[in-house]
């Protein structure tokens, strides 16, 4: 056995011992046999149970439950559970799965010393169920329960928390990474995870050693960009906060406390019906969702009432409070209005945008909670009406108060964290260096001594970097590739996925679609292309590809080409929209039993016959690509589309088409271009105020709504070729102050695809208003605080790197949580000279601020040329290093910087990401500059 696998964790190895584990299973003595004590409750479950049914009735999906040999408990267990699952959890796991989980879950219970403290309630909403997010669902509670069932027995309820957490901290770190959430599993196996992965994580560890948990959130900050998931866990009657993964010598106690106080919402989805003491926000078939906002800061009630163009209560009205975050009013929770008009919400003692719709009008109005305790809203507008509002947003002040904790448990948790880091170093030592990767590629025996070698060889070598604790299965896949003589393809499929589908992709997968993606077609010819270049091409990638949207990935396509004949494959192929009369008269929609849009697997679907919206396209376009026919999901707006052969191949040899399957037509994309103005005048689209998602967003109007068109897949695409279907579309811009307040402005605009002469594009001219900050600090940009350097503890002096080069780590390692600085240096270079020389000047006050300088060098040849002893003495809050990461090519690349321009470099930026300062090259005053901006924030 490797030793990679012997540390990873016991777990891989106990998801083995399922069987065993549940032949162990033994009931704890109830009083009565039922596990739905309460009757009326009972009632209900299986009320929503048999309405489930009725909503699923193909494919025999709830069999398990008339299981003869299942006790009264295990039988009403699993109806509980059945009742309230999103489809997907239906389809595409097997009963046995739930109820062998159902049993160890029990069994814990009963052993652990908690058991009898927690209620029936909180048992059955935040134990049991298996599902803590939008994961794919995996053996996590067997494998954890395994490694912390020892560790944590004798200890009290709050103690066994903190524990659980540190055992959290010995496997996983902090580190971003894209939307999709890898399951508890595949996080262990990376070693790392960004918040989301980290708290469900943790809650899932908390909950395999019977702790009640549950992942809270913060849809979006209200004094900055971005949003943040942590983790509650119950003891002794009462519901306590740690940051996942992250361990603190108390509960209550994470780095977000301060940023917490100014929240406006946080809230988590309890599983099924749940009538506990917190406020609840929405019912659905699936969850309850639950407002936490009380437990972290000051909170105030308000209600709105809705009225239409006549002045009568809007009943139904759909009522969304909205959050300005990343340019846009973001909505945090939606309510429906009563017959009276009305909906009521609990927040944070700051501003939201509300937006009411019914029947296509719609009306908006800022509330400020703590200061309005009603808010009147008119219908009054509708699609066309011509709209412009400022609009200024004050976030909640900052309220925190932290728990106290004394030296000796700070040394003490510092002494684990150094442990906790060191054991997980430890296993993510045991991933492939340069040198191992190397000695595998040369093992290769095809396509490397071709003009593509080398490409491949750069490839493959970073794919086998980003699969970290998944090497295996892309060791064994590419081994197999090389075997078939089909390297290129076999490269080309794993450039297609994503690097977080590297880390977990399953060996069985790759085959499926290394295997039936038919080679014979005249697509394969572009192989090659996708292989040796940095740019996609639409039809391997939408062919080859088996990543369509956030879905797990899954074997679908042998299995779809099985049940088609070959003729009716052609049949498709030649016309699509055939496929999309298939799909539309088969596939049944249901709006109402996945609420939380987990996407349900394409083979899921298949079996059941019914999806949601979404999961009804990921089908077809799984469906389709199986069939060959390249196909995907638009990323601004969600829309379906396929390409298909024209009659002119030499000229176009393909066509998009947008497919609706309300009216099963093929439609020809019909885009509409526009161009930003600023009084009268064009913007260039390089103006640095048209950075999407920092300082605009447009929202597409629908049904009076706003939703937002995304841009994540194709980054910089709507400032720089600015087009979009036609409508009538919202753009919202802003003016993030350092203080946290924006100055926010909203108008509309509508698209038409018209041509002006001849065969000219027309381009829609779009008023673009930019608030100007003023005298206030205004946040001009954003940089990654998790960015590396290279500390060095001398400078000015011959060294080598095993003596004065400390370990690589980040910015906010450094730093800590708040504002820093950091400079790009030039040594012996007359702007340097004079910036460092400014500097010195304001020692005393850069000082009594407190905050760190990190000084870099752009390598180590500048950083021994510096000469200290040129200068006055210099705050001791400055940190040395060499920029070994790239941190002044970030710098440039998000502050628009000339490349390769002037030296120094400098900004003020804080651990939210946020720049309220740069300046590059000569420059008189630096010092004062900076403390401007310092006094300011």
């Amino acid at each position: 056995m490797k030793k990679g696998t012997q540390l990873l964790l016991i777990p891989l190895l106990v998801a083995g011992m399922l069987p065993l584990l549940t032949a162990l299973f033994v009931r704890r003595d109830h009083r009565t046999p039922h596990f739905l004590e309460d009757e009326a409750y009972r009632a209900q479950v299986y009320e929503d149970l048999e309405e489930k049914k009725q909503a699923l009735p193909r494919g025999d999906l709830f069999a398990a439950l008339s299981d003869d040999s299942l006790s009264v408990y295990e039988r009403e267990a699993l109806a509980f559970l059945y009742a309230y699952m999103p489809i997907g959890d239906i389809t595409d796991y097997p009963s046995s799965y739930y109820l062998e989980n159902l049993r160890l879950t029990e069994r814990t219970r009963a052993e652990m010393p908690w058991g009898k403290k927690i209620s029936d309630e909180l048992y059955r909403h935040f134990v049991l169920p298996i599902r803590v997010n939008n994961e794919n669902l995996d053996d996590a509670r067997q494998a954890f329960h395994a490694e912390l069932k020892s560790r944590v027995q004798g200890l009290s309820m709050k103690d066994a928390i903190l524990e659980v957490n540190h055992w959290c901290h010995e496997k996983v770190v902090y580190r971003p990474s894209d939307a999709r959430t890898s399951s508890p599993m595949a996080t262990v196996k990376t070693a790392y995870g960004r918040c989301g992965e980290e708290s469900t994580f943790a809650v899932a560890a908390l909950r395999s050693v019977g702790i009640p948990a549950r992942q809270v959130y913060t849809p979006r900050w209200a004094h900055t960009d971005d949003n943040h998931a942590w983790v509650e866990a119950w003891a002794d009657g009462q519901w306590y906060f740690m940051g996942a993964c992250e361990p603190e010598p108390v509960l209550n106690l994470g780095w977000f406390n301060a940023p917490a106080s100014r929240g406006m919402l946080m809230h988590t989805k309890v599983f099924g019906r749940y009538d506990g003491p917190e406020e609840v926000m929405t019912r659905t078939p699936n969850y309850t969702e639950i407002n936490v906002i009380d437990h972290y800061a000051p909170s105030a009630k308000a209600t709105v009432s809705v009225t239409d163009g006549d002045g009568q209560p809007a009943a139904g009205a759909k009522v969304e409070f909205k959050v300005y975050n990343y340019a846009e009013f973001y909505t945090v929770a939606t309510k429906q209005a009563d017959a009276a008009g009305q909906a009521s919400l609990t927040a944070g003692k700051g501003d939201m945008l509300v937006w009411a719709s019914r029947g296509g009008k719609f009306g908006f109005a800022k509330l400020s909670f703590g200061k309005q305790t009603e808010l009147n809203i008119t219908l009054n507008h509708q699609e066309g009406d011509s709209i412009s509002a400022d609009i200024d947003i004050v976030p909640p002040p900052e309220t925190a108060q932290l728990p106290v904790v004394t030296p000796e448990q700070r040394a003490e948790n510092d002494r684990r964290l150094a442990h906790e880091d060191s054991i997980r170093n430890a296993y993510v030592g045991t991933f492939p260096d340069s040198a191992r990767i190397e000695e595998f590629v040369d093992g290769l025996k095809t396509e490397l001594g071709t003009r593509y070698g080398k490409h491949l060889r750069k490839l493959l070598h970073g794919y086998l970097v980003d699969a970290r604790g998944n090497y295996d299965t892309m060791e064994r896949f590419i081994k197999e590739a090389d075997a078939q003589g089909k390297l290129l393809k076999g490269t080309s499929l794993l450039k297609i996925i994503s690097e977080k589908d590297r880390r977990d992709v399953g060996y069985e997968v790759l085959m499926d679609h290394f295997t039936h993606t038919d080679e014979s077609d005249e697509y394969s010819c572009f192989l090659s292309y996708i292989a040796c270049t940095d740019v996609p091409y639409f039809n391997i990638t939408n062919i080859l590809g088996p990543r369509i949207s956030t879905e797990a990935l899954t074997p679908y396509k042998s299995f779809f080409q099985a049940k088609f004949s070959q003729t009716e494959i052609d049949t498709f192929q030649l016309n699509p929209q055939a496929l999309v009369k298939w799909v539309a008269d088969s596939i049944q929609i249901d709006k109402a039993n996945n609420s939380q849009h987990i996407p349900i697997s394409p083979i899921g679907v298949w079996k059941a016959r019914v999806a949601d919206e979404r999961s009804r396209d990921i089908f077809f376009v799984a469906l389709a690509r199986s069939m060959n026919i390249p196909t995907f999901i638009r990323d601004t707006d969600g829309k379906v589309m396929y390409f298909e052969r024209t009659d002119v191949p030499s000229i176009m040899p393909f066509r998009s088409v947008e497919v609706d399957f309300n009216t099963q037509k093929a439609i020809e994309p019909s885009m509409a271009f526009y161009h930003f103005y600023e009084n009268g005048k064009a913007l260039s689209i390089r103006d640095d105020r048209l950075k999407y998602y920092s300082k605009f967003t447009i929202s597409k109007i629908e049904n009076g709504s706003p939703r937002l068109m995304e841009a994540d897949g194709v980054e910089g695409y709507l400032e720089n070729h600015p087009s979009l279907s036609e409508g009538y579309y919202v753009i919202v811009s802003g003016t993030r102050l350092a203080s946290g307040s924006v100055l926010a402005h909203l108008s509309a605009f509508t698209l038409k695809n018209e041509k002006a002469s001849g065969s000219v594009i027309d381009h829609t001219k779009v008023p673009f208003t930019l608030r100007p900050s003023g005298e206030q600090v205004a946040v001009i940009g954003s940089f990654d605080s998790e960015s590396l350097f290279t500390p060095v503890d001398k400078v000015g002096q011959a060294f080598d790197a095993s003596s004065s080069l400390l370990p690589r780590q980040s910015l906010l390692q450094t730093c800590g949580r708040g504002y820093f600085v950091v400079g790009i240096l030039g040594s012996g270079q007359e702007p340097t000279n004079h910036a460092l020389r400014d500097i010195a000047a304001l020692k005393a006050d850069l000082e009594k601020w407190g905050r760190k300088m990190v000084l870099l060098f752009p390598d180590e040849a500048q950083c021994r040329k510096f000469q200290l002893s040129e200068f006055p003495p210099l705050p001791s809050t400055i940190v040395y290093g060499i920029d070994t990461d790239g941190i002044h090519a970030q710098i440039a690349e998000a502050m628009k910087l000339t490349k390769g321009g002037s030296l120094p470099v400098f900004i003020i930026a804080d651990t939210f990401n946020r720049v309220v300062f740069v300046s590059q090259g000569y420059t008189i005053g630096l010092g004062e500059q900076l403390m401007k901006v310092v006094r300011g924030l």
